[in-house]
């Protein structure tokens, strides 16, 4: 029984985590701004949380994994987002050159 209450503080650690990004997804995707976010530091967000994930693995706790494959779905969607804003400025401004 504790371990299941154990996994579930787990489980919700990772909900509330992930809530935590949902400003930045729609800063992204639905706003276009990306200004302030560093690719840099949600790569290195990303090995960690990829780190985390192995040791889910090896402790076999099920929170521990789902908690991190889903954090880094939602790190990729921003970091994607990102990478689509600045390839489409780039683009523009190229263009704005000719």
């Amino acid at each position: 029984m504790a371990t299941m209450m154990i996994e579930l503080l787990g489980l919700l650690a990772g909900v509330i985590g992930i809530i935590a990004w949902i400003p930045q997804i729609i800063q992204v995707w639905v706003h276009k701004r990306h200004d302030g976010l560093s690719l840099t530091t949600f790569g290195v967000v990303a090995i960690a949380l990829a780190l985390w994930l192995v040791y889910g693995i090896l402790v076999d706790s099920l929170a521990m994994v789902t908690a991190n494959i889903m954090t880094l779905i939602v790190i990729g969607i921003v970091f994607f987002g990102v990478l689509r804003i600045r390839r489409s400025e780039s683009k523009s401004e190229r263009n704005n050159h000719l």
